[in-house]
């Protein structure tokens, strides 16, 4: 879902999280493909290596939000099936 989980490449710099799968979700503000919001991706070239890492640790919590969220889906899927 993300570019890079450790935030730097290998010359230090923090990389883009944008994978090309850029679709805004409305119910959630973030990119369906990096998690970033609309904000952040406007911004990035412009943020500097504090900033972007700042954004990393973001989508950190936002994936973890995500997958949250769609296990909780899945769980209710399997309970109204089993009715």
């Amino acid at each position: 879902m993300t570019a890079s989980l450790d935030h730097e490449d290998e010359c230090g710099a923090v990389p883009s999280p944008c994978i090309n799968v850029c679709r805004m979700d409305a119910s959630t503000g973030w990119c369906e493909g990096c998690l970033r919001t609309i904000d952040e991706i406007a911004g990035w070239s412009l943020f500097d290596d504090d900033a972007k890492r700042a954004v990393w640790e973001a989508i950190k919590g936002r994936h973890a939000q995500f997958m949250a969220s769609q296990a909780k889906a899945q769980a209710n899927t399997q309970t109204r099936a089993k009715r």
